[in-house]
């Protein structure tokens, strides 16, 4: 993750600590931060941490952080969320629409700082709109999903012959499920069948792949 998505996320983060109640002589403050991925952690715990020591709020002085990482495990997401919302933070940061969901299922009013958003969070019913989020989520979508159809009219220009097309996606998150649907979509304008190649495991990729190369 590149230096200036976690400024952006640092800035907003802050900005919710400050509506959540004003600064305090000697205050403590806490935030919590969920993602699906531990990789994430080490592509960006020093970023994100330096990020705020340079705002002022250094962790064992004025600041608490609260990791959670449900390593794939996208049940465990529920849980965690609702472990965050229970230590009380001034603001939860969260990675991606399956965690945002999560910690916005456990809590209405803690400002919610959405990093890194996999498919429409309007969609998902996390904000009103993207230019005016309300209710507590905000954030940054990247938006992947949208920008399906985009590829589909790109591939379809390389490969003009093109008649169906196999998606590989992960079953169990809404970000790959959202590629689909707005590939789906697009497809039949375009001549296009669009083939459903759900994962829910690293195991299933096997499977799948070698079924795939067997015709089957």
């Amino acid at each position: 993750m590149n230096l200036k998505f976690f400024w952006l996320i640092t800035t907003m983060c802050l900005v919710a600590i400050h509506q959540a109640e004003a600064q305090q002589a000697k205050k403590t403050y806490r935030i919590g931060y969920l993602t699906n991925s531990s990789e994430f952690r080490k592509q960006s715990e020093g970023t994100f941490r330096q990020a705020l020591r340079d705002r002022g709020y250094i962790e064992e002085q004025n600041l608490v952080i609260d990791w959670r990482f449900s390593k794939g495990q996208l049940d465990q997401l529920p849980q965690l969320g609702a472990e965050l919302v229970g230590f009380k933070p001034q603001c939860i940061v969260t990675v991606g629409v399956a965690p945002t969901i999560a910690v916005k299922q456990a809590t209405n009013t803690i400002p919610i700082v959405m990093g890194n958003a996999d498919d429409d969070p309007v969609r998902h019913g996390l904000v009103a709109s993207l230019n005016r989020p309300g209710g507590n989520v905000t954030g940054f979508t990247n938006i992947g999903s949208e920008l399906a159809g985009k590829r589909l009219e790109i591939l379809k220009e390389i490969v003009s012959r093109a008649t169906r097309v196999g998606i590989l996606f992960d079953a169990n998150g809404p970000g790959g499920v959202g590629h689909v649907r707005e590939s789906e979509s697009i497809a039949p304008a375009l001549g296009l069948r669009i083939e459903r190649l759900e994962l829910s495991s690293p195991e299933n990729l096997e499977r799948r792949s070698k079924r795939q190369l067997r015709g089957e």
